[in-house]
């Protein structure tokens, strides 16, 4: 019963309103970011809104391991990714002013392209090598001040809810700019909103930040040394299929 009047909720409250909020925060942030200062139109508007979206559908949130990160550095966070409310749980509580690295078809999504356009996100596009570097060259000039970045390095949502190999990208970025990763693990967001799923379900999120791996040096040694400790850091705190 108490299913049947969430599902209720959801379309009668919580849609409405979050769709609203999400027009807000998307015009918001263009608007803000072309006044100026779009490492804090990029970030703040996006944040409220991923706190107000949890707050609205009643998800309690949990964050572990803020105290692991330093103020004022820059990091390459990885977190797994397993579903759509990953980005309101690391948006709205990661408490790291940060950019996006996301698929460069991410762009033609109405009003919120545009706004990760505004907001200095990083739009991928692997099919042109002269556009990658572009990439790197846009990612050292904002990773800056404590401005950090945050791959999904599954480069997907999961579809059961278990761990995927992780992509080179993210490590790399982290090599050239000679950054410090963070594993993250998320936990409770398949519950709530797995790939396929229709319908938000009530269930705890929770987001857990490791110890920064720093780098070891330059170059595919690595890049490979440290891909595999982020993977098991981010596995260790994985509780599969949680109910």
């Amino acid at each position: 019963m108490m299913k049947f009047f969430y599902c209720i909720y959801q379309v009668c409250i919580a849609l409405p309103i979050f769709l609203v909020l999400t027009l807000l925060t998307a015009l918001v942030t263009i608007i803000g970011s072309l006044i100026g200062g779009a490492h804090v139109w990029g970030y703040y508007p996006g944040k409220i809104w991923s706190q107000l979206t949890c707050y609205l559908l009643l998800l309690p949130v949990h964050v572990q391991g803020r105290e692991k990160l330093e103020k004022h550095t820059s990091y390459v966070f990885v977190p797994n990714h397993q579903g759509a409310f990953d980005i309101f749980l690391i948006y709205g509580f990661l408490g790291r002013n940060f950019k996006w690295m996301m698929k460069k078809s991410l762009r033609k999504i109405p009003f919120v392209g545009k706004a990760c356009e505004s907001a200095g996100h990083i739009f991928v596009d692997r099919s042109n090598p002269k556009k990658m570097l572009g990439m790197v060259r846009q990612a050292e000039a904002s990773l800056k001040d404590g401005v950090s970045l945050v791959v999904f390095p599954e480069g997907s949502r999961t579809r059961d809810g278990r761990l995927g190999s992780f992509k080179r990208g993210a490590f790399q970025m982290a090599d050239d700019l000679q950054l410090a990763v963070v594993p993250v693990t998320i936990n409770g967001s398949f519950n709530v909103l797995p790939r396929n799923g229709k319908w938000v379900r009530r269930h705890a999120l929770t987001l857990t930040i490791h110890e920064p791996i720093p780098p070891k040096g330059k170059g595919p040694e690595n890049v490979k040394e440290t891909m595999e400790e982020a993977y098991k850091a981010v596995e260790s705190g994985l509780k599969i299929n949680e109910e």
